[in-house]
């Protein structure tokens, strides 16, 4: 009789936590910023129909990298979730917070389970308040963990390089425009330095804009609106940079 290879619970969690990042590195990256209205999802996504980002609840949205089937399906579970919990409570229970522990415990439990793969995905869900201060944005990595984040967040495929980019640049109370166009920037970094052109019809785009009348806060962002505010973006930093060298050709004179 064959002796049963063993593998430590260690060694066995590791293996599978390298499984899941691999398969979320495989997908393209998104970004999820704070602007001075709201907070604005963006995304490279050449297919119209699959979304990356979704209306969970009034004032909360989803986005996720990864494997598609597996993020669509807890996309599902969050919307019947809080559809469930608005009705039976009050539609002011439904908070981020408390979807990112559904999901928490749910990736928990997948990850820890020997008897299936651990899903790849890496998810972001976000409330805008009634204030700035009010914003909440939580990232749930494969394992089920919580991170609060502020400012922004990068999941996906180059994440760590984005999101150094991001804070190093973002700034709070920035415009949509110039956030739409430092996440478009942050996205378009490759590993070995240089940038590449991400065309506005390859672009996933949708805001929670605490500044619309009604209850629903979540919009997508498409067609002429999106392009309109990438060239505002595009003409605010050309404006900074032809007034930094005013100030560079200004200070040689003096």
């Amino acid at each position: 009789m064959s002796t049963p290879f063993y593998v430590s619970p260690q060694q066995a969690m590791a293996d599978r936590a390298e499984y899941a990042r691999k398969g979320i590195a495989r997908g393209r990256s998104l970004v999820v910023l704070q602007y001075a209205d709201g907070i604005v999802f963006v995304g490279e996504n050449p297919s119209r129909a699959l979304h990356k980002f979704s209306e969970i609840y009034d004032r909360i949205g989803f986005a996720a990298a990864g494997k598609y089937n597996e993020y669509e399906n807890l996309r599902i579970g969050g919307v019947r979730y809080a559809d469930l919990r608005g009705y039976t409570y009050d539609r002011d229970d439904v908070t981020a917070r408390g979807l990112a522990n559904v999901y928490a415990q749910t990736l928990g439990t997948i990850f820890s389970s020997t008897g299936e793969k651990p899903y790849e995905v890496e998810l972001v869900v976000a409330e805008v308040g009634e204030t700035p201060d009010g914003d909440q944005i939580y990232r749930l990595p494969h394992d089920g963990s919580i991170v609060d984040e502020h400012g922004s967040v990068a999941v996906g495929g180059n994440a760590e390089l984005i999101s150094n980019y991001l804070d190093q640049r973002h700034q709070d109370g920035m415009t949509l425009a110039d956030a739409l166009k430092l996440a478009v920037q942050a996205l378009s970094r490759e590993s070995n330095g240089t940038q590449r052109e991400i065309p506005a019809e390859r672009l996933e785009v949708a805001v929670l804009d605490r500044t619309r009348p009604q209850a629903r806060k979540f919009k997508r962002i498409v067609g002429r609106q999106l392009a309109r505010l990438l060239e505002v973006g595009g003409a605010a930093t050309e404006a900074e940079s032809a007034e930094g060298a005013e100030n560079d050709e200004s200070s040689d004179d003096e």
